[in-house]
């Protein structure tokens, strides 16, 4: 039924929350698993004023790539040394709700495997939300996965978190 499953990930724990819920569905119905992570430099670049060296922005956006190939090549050696198949893409200067939407639809996934980080309220409304936006626009099944609030609240307060999320801006 679910033979092949996208897993979208922004490089965060929570975003990972969703990788148990994919290598169930893996496990019980044969499947290969892509996961998928989203890089977009708009954010870097529109913060950086235009005098400044475009070598270096290109330096920074290169690191920023390199951290995200190693961040799924990592990811994607530990699930198979468990067993399963899995495949790792990036997209590069797309916004991710679209890119995720792309990809489904490019791979031909049966589900989209995904956390929300549960927003609500202003800060989804400021933010956006991008689980909100694949599960209005995909023709694909979404499953959602949303981590309990002691474990959301405990990495939320994570200072480490908030470096990887900049990184994910990138």
């Amino acid at each position: 039924m679910f033979k092949k499953i996208l897993v979208p990930l922004d490089g965060s724990p929570l975003s990972e929350f969703a990788i148990p819920a994919a290598l169930e569905l893996a496990a019980k119905f044969d499947s290969e698993i892509t996961l998928l992570r989203v890089v977009t430099s708009t954010m870097l670049f529109d913060s950086v004023p235009e005098v400044t060296n475009i070598e270096l922005m290109m330096a920074v956006r290169n690191e920023a790539r390199e951290r995200v190939e190693t961040y799924l090549r990592g990811l994607k050696g530990s699930l198979r040394q468990q067993g399963y198949v899995v495949h790792a893409q990036m997209v590069v200067d797309q916004m991710p709700a679209d890119a995720i939407l792309d990809v489904s639809e490019a791979l031909g996934s049966d589900v989209i495997v995904m956390s929300t980080h549960g927003r609500g309220g202003l800060s989804r409304w400021v933010y956006g939300s991008v689980a909100d936006k694949v599960l209005r626009k995909c023709n694909t099944p979404v499953l959602l996965v949303r981590p309990d609030n002691e474990v959301f609240e405990e990495v939320e307060d994570a200072p480490e978190l908030l470096l990887e999320r900049e990184v994910s801006l990138l």
